[in-house]
């Protein structure tokens, strides 16, 4: 068994007790072990053969004797007892919005519901409603959330997952000799939420020394295919990575060419053949015969079409090169344009650092001011603030401010709770004093649209509401989010002048780039933020860049740009005016 096996195998018993109802802290030991295995960058087999399983972080003894058990006999005695028990399949249930471990283990023991066909199957035939705390509105909002699941789900990797994995291995080939130039391509350059393989590609004179440390890297498991100027491997993560290296002068063509989008690279090639040119990753050549082109950048590449620069994100062939050649091309938001984070987390509800902690590192990271929004009380599982421990909290925020002094700004905010009916989690006389408030979906994602558009829209439509952080609620690459009518909820924000969220982690960036691109058009007002619970995760903020610029967004339209006195006017002026 490798790396993702066993992982894979883990995670399942660990979903499986939580179906037969067993003590947390056992099971989020499956899925430690788990994400331990499957982050450990080394082939697992070579690190049982060293006898050192149990440094690995959280392996002890029992779950390395059990790693022992299925790379020696490629089986597990526990997980097949377990399976009489639990039928593996029940875990394919969990994917279901509203389908939790006692829900299933209902299903399961009252119904004898053991796979999502036949989930589906009882749902249609009516036979959930009669369930205990079920009905029928219930089971029409279980029936929509596996409909939207089938909608949704593919093999594509997250970002999230994938961009770490590409940097790293970028950084150790930068280190070899020869090497001139390294870059990302595909789908992961141009920064789409979830991708397929990974594309590398490498500047050098000299290829097969590049190829043979590729492919011998620890967190490669096996080679797929080897060529003079491409190989093609799977890591032990299950993620397939391909490398192409070609010659520096070479560069921009070769980064061109297999950034894409395909559709982008289309028009591209069109454009070159009416001024005569053949295009492909190598080289321009002259169709009527002649001399190659050579590109070392992809600026000269664009250039010799007679184009300016496209950044890759906006490569998807959604109008790109109509702007271009219009010379109309959106000046996109930076991340260095950025020097505000609205959303983030601290010890009071579910982060793991102080409201001191969190503004000393944004100060350090170059922002200017940060909004300390806490969840509120509805959200229980996230140990949200009742209205008492709001206030206390504002004066931790207060001290906290004074000991940073005139240059540093902390606004006391509140991630508040949109409940279920629609009505929110605290009274607007506790609102308005708070000096930012966040709305947002967390629960009941799988009402019918009509109804959990009313929700977001109520929380719009409230004078005292600031942003709506995430919108859909999505998490990638399970949870599909709520069904919002888009047009109604951005139309809103856009009459109102209500922020809306574009979510930086990478589990989320919702507002997703389609979304984006509306909004821009529309006028709403948006904001990049990180969502963090640690310091660490203001590292997130990239991805939320990146997704706004899919969307064409500019500086004009992101309210982190702003100066503090610009976006506290901007708050009265909604909330007043």
């Amino acid at each position: 068994m490798n790396n993702r096996e066993v992982a894979d195998l883990f995670e399942k018993i660990a979903h499986m007790l939580s179906i037969r109802g067993d003590v947390v802290h056992r099971v989020l030991a499956y899925q430690k072990a788990a994400e331990a295995v499957r982050e450990l960058g080394r082939d697992i087999n070579q690190v049982y053969a060293e006898g050192r399983l149990t440094e690995i972080a959280g392996i002890g003894s029992t779950l390395a004797d059990k790693i022992g058990e299925m790379l020696t006999t490629g089986e597990l005695e526990f997980y097949e007892r377990l399976s009489q028990e639990i039928p593996p399949t029940l875990v394919d249930l969990l994917r279901v919005e509203g389908m939790g471990p006692k829900r299933v283990q209902q299903v399961y023991e009252t119904l004898g519901v053991t796979t999502l066909a036949e989930l589906t199957a009882v749902a249609r035939a009516g036979k959930l409603k009669e369930l205990p705390r079920m009905g029928a509105k219930s089971e029409q909002r279980l029936l929509t959330a596996i409909e939207a699941l089938a909608k949704h789900g593919d093999d594509r990797t997250p970002i999230g997952e994938a961009w770490p994995v590409a940097q790293a291995i970028l950084a150790e080939l930068q280190t070899l000799p020869g090497v001139v130039n390294t870059a990302v391509a595909g789908s992961l350059r141009r920064m789409r939420e979830t991708i397929g393989d990974v594309d590398l590609l490498v500047a050098a004179a000299a290829a097969e020394p590049i190829m043979a440390h590729f492919c011998a890297m620890p967190q490669v498991e096996r080679i797929n295919g080897r060529g003079p100027t491409k190989s093609s491997v799977i890591l032990h993560s299950g993620l397939q990575v391909d490398l192409r290296v070609l010659p520096p002068e070479r560069w921009g063509t070769l980064l061109s060419y297999f950034t894409g989008s395909k559709n982008h690279n289309v028009r591209l090639r069109e454009l070159a053949l009416k001024q005569g040119l053949s295009l492909n990753e190598h080289a321009f050549t002259p169709t009527t015969g002649g001399d190659e082109i050579l590109c070392a950048s992809e600026e000269a590449v664009y250039a010799t079409l007679g184009l300016p620069f496209i950044p890759p994100t906006l490569r998807e062939e959604r109008g790109e090169i109509e702007a271009a050649l219009a010379g109309s091309l959106p000046q996109l938001i930076q991340q260095s344009d950025l020097i505000s984070d609205l959303h983030m987390h601290t010890t009071w509800s579910d982060g793991k650092m102080s409201v001191l902690d969190m503004a000393r590192a944004a100060q350090a990271d170059g922002l200017r001011y940060i909004a300390i929004t806490d969840h509120s009380v509805s959200l229980g599982i996230a140990n949200g603030l009742s209205v008492e421990r709001l206030w206390q909290q504002a004066e931790e925020i207060a001290a906290a401010n004074a000991q940073l002094g005139p240059d540093f700004r902390i606004l006391h905010g509140t991630e508040m709770e949109i409940k279920a009916d629609g009505s929110l989690d605290f009274p607007d006389e506790v609102l308005a004093q708070l000096d930012f408030v966040i709305a947002s979906l967390h629960t009941s994602l799988s009402q019918p649209r009509d109804q959990v558009t009313g929700r977001l829209l109520n929380a719009i439509y409230n004078p005292h509401v600031d942003m709506i952080a995430h919108p859909t609620g999505r998490l990638l690459p399970d949870r599909p989010g709520a069904d919002l009518d888009m047009d109604q909820v951005l139309a809103a924000a856009a009459a109102t002048g209500v922020i809306l969220e574009v979510n930086a982690n990478p589990s989320r960036l919702d507002l997703r780039d389609s979304h984006v691109r509306r909004a821009v058009e529309l006028g709403v007002k948006l904001a990049i933020n990180t969502d963090a619970h640690h310091v660490n995760h203001f590292a997130l903020r990239h991805y939320g860049v990146a997704t706004a610029q899919r969307g064409w967004a500019t500086a004009v339209a992101i309210v982190n740009t702003w100066p503090l006195p610009k976006l506290l006017a901007h708050l009265h002026r909604n909330r007043h005016g």
